[in-house]
């Protein structure tokens, strides 16, 4: 096994805790499922949010489905002139037999936009 990252992001409509929750609770479920991510196996992970999304952490959605013993971090993205607002990204850190170039990385609601070229 070795270390791998594993990259993500989604957009939401309105700054809506309800909507982060669900937004936020989708991207990490379809991350760790596509990529056969075991629990037991995550290093940590990473959580930014464009400017405009105040309304609740990320990472208090991934402690709602189990991750609760993972070390999780929240920050704000670089906000860049004409960049795309309401964005919620990731960065998966774990232990994995997958190589780098068979990693799925995940990109929902919209946030497709963000890397076509990773984009499933």
């Amino acid at each position: 096994m070795r270390l791998i990252g594993i990259r993500g992001a989604t957009m939401l409509q309105k700054n809506d805790v309800v909507e982060m929750k669900a937004a936020v609770i989708e991207l990490l479920k379809e991350s760790l499922d596509k990529n056969n991510v075991k629990n037991e196996h995550l290093v940590s992970i990473i959580f930014t949010t464009t400017e405009d999304l105040n309304c609740a952490f990320p990472a208090a959605s991934a402690r709602e489905i189990g991750l609760g013993d993972v070390p999780l971090l929240c920050s704000k993205e670089i906000d860049v002139p004409g960049a795309p607002k309401l964005v919620v990204r990731i960065l998966i850190h774990t232990y994995s037999d997958l190589d780098r170039k068979d990693v799925t990385h995940i990109y929902l609601r919209g946030a497709e936009i963000l890397r076509q070229d990773l984009a499933q």
